[in-house]
């Protein structure tokens, strides 16, 4: 049967086209992203592609590799090889712990050591946990990035971009498991109580974590992440002496400015086609899944329903009839199944087709 795009203005956008436009926001980074978390839109971007060191925001991938690969119940024994300089979860030699206490040790107090026995643990070897690292950042389409040990101390082959950043915190949130460890604020392993150095978890409502980061070299580097109405955003900025407040204004900025728009429901009725030979004239066409997308004031989306001319009988409720596509501009931001909305029997004295 012939089937025809049908394009039209998306009545659910012209509240986002009455509200008032956010103020402009800047950051102190040498580098920073915006990213809404459900789409991946960039909402602000400074030098997004340009490599940098990136210090213990590394540990997102060490986390996300670990979570991937290995069952957080697994136990490792300490071994003095794991005892590293800088930051720490101060392991000692000869205990063990579950790969689980160990992950809480890494993003918490960002312990070095722990980066080390979480490689060991998950791979063997750190040098094949490290190549883990890089075969998932290509998988994720983190193509300025390189990854030369598990937990982001200075070396001349480990870099990343803001953008790279916001790609695999984004990965790494939608994980469960992840967003349970960057969220906590405290933990107690054995004797220890380790505290998370992410001040924002306390400073910023909707905070859900997710890292800090230092070195000389790379200087102050933070990803953050923040849920309000149903939107997370992520927020990545590289060598800021004032990340924190840096974070808050680019928070701000993206939930006023780019809030989540509801352009399709779950079911809702898009159009309504003609019906042959059926004990119905017409069946609604309906919406399969929500589609949302952060929009600023001013931008206009576009409802592009493909669907035949009409349905022939009989039909059942649920059955896929076509497809509706959501664009901005040139680009598709979201795309649904159109499903049939009621049954129809055929008519009397109709024959089967």
């Amino acid at each position: 049967m012939k089937r025809r795009t049908v394009t039209l203005l998306l009545a659910a956008v012209l509240t986002v086209l009455a509200s008032v436009p956010a103020k402009a926001v800047g950051t102190s980074a040498a580098a920073a992203v915006l990213m809404d978390g459900e789409s991946g839109r960039i909402l602000y971007a400074h030098n997004p592609d340009q490599p940098m060191p990136i210090a213990s925001i590394t540990k997102i991938m060490t986390a996300l590799v670990a979570l991937e690969q290995c069952d957080p119940a697994t136990e490792y024994t300490v071994t003095g090889e794991d005892m590293a300089e800088g930051s720490s979860m101060y392991l000692k030699a000869g205990e063990t712990l579950t790969l689980e206490a160990l992950l809480y040790g890494l993003m918490l107090p960002s312990g070095n050591d722990a980066a080390l026995a979480v490689a060991r643990c998950v791979s063997g070897t750190v040098e094949d946990f490290v190549a883990a690292m890089n075969a998932r950042a290509k998988e994720l389409g983190m193509t300025n990035t390189s990854f030369a040990n598990p937990s982001g101390l200075d070396d001349p082959a480990h870099f990343s971009t803001a953008r790279d950043m916001a790609v695999l915190t984004r990965a790494a949130l939608a994980r469960e498991d992840f967003q349970a460890i960057v969220s906590a604020r405290s933990v107690t392993v054995g004797e220890r109580t380790l505290v998370n150095h992410n001040k924002l978890l306390g400073w910023y409502e909707g905070c859900v974590g997710v890292k800090t980061g230092y070195t000389k070299t790379a200087g102050r580097t933070l990803v953050s992440a923040a849920t309000r109405n149903g939107q997370t955003l992520i927020a990545v900025t590289l060598k800021d002496s004032r990340d924190w407040e840096d974070h808050k204004a680019l928070l701000d900025y993206g939930f006023s400015a780019f809030p989540r728009s509801v352009l399709l429901t779950d079911g809702e009725k898009v159009a309504e086609l003609p019906v042959k030979y059926g004990s119905l004239t017409a069946v609604a066409v309906e919406a399969e899944q929500e589609i949302a997308y952060p929009l600023a004031a001013g931008e206009q989306v576009q409802l592009r329903l493909e669907l035949p001319e009409a349905l022939a009988a009989p039909l059942v409720k649920g059955a896929v009839v076509g497809e509706a596509a959501i664009f901005l501009g040139n680009e598709e931001i979201g795309r649904t199944r159109l499903l049939c909305g009621a049954d129809a029997a055929l008519a009397a004295g109709c024959p089967e087709k």
